[in-house]
């Protein structure tokens, strides 16, 4: 009982309160504040993960630049195939699936 007595006198102590509660909003107003650490954590999670993302695209586009780079024949279908390039004597029939 005695005890509860001194903890009750501490929590009604006016520099205790002013304390606690300057303390409280630090932690939320702060421009270091807890919300603010949580939104900095969301957002380098997501710059972590578009950096992955790129670097693998990188990977990727280098080893199809170096697939069709690597010869003339290489080049030769992915312009026929990708911009429908054609030769001055040929003719280029492009057909569309319908659903």
């Amino acid at each position: 009982m005695n005890q509860i007595k001194t903890y009750l006198k501490l929590l009604r102590n006016k520099y205790i309160i002013t304390g606690v509660a300057f303390s409280f909003l630090l932690l939320l107003n702060d421009r270091y504040g807890l919300i603010d650490q949580y939104n900095y954590a969301q957002e380098l999670k997501e710059v972590k993960e578009k950096h992955q993302y790129y670097s693998k695209e990188i990977i990727r586009v280098k080893t199809e630049q170096e697939e069709l780079f690597g010869s003339a024949k290489n080049l030769e279908k992915f312009a026929r195939e990708k911009y429908l390039m054609k030769a001055d004597d040929e003719d280029v029939f492009v057909m569309i699936k319908e659903d």
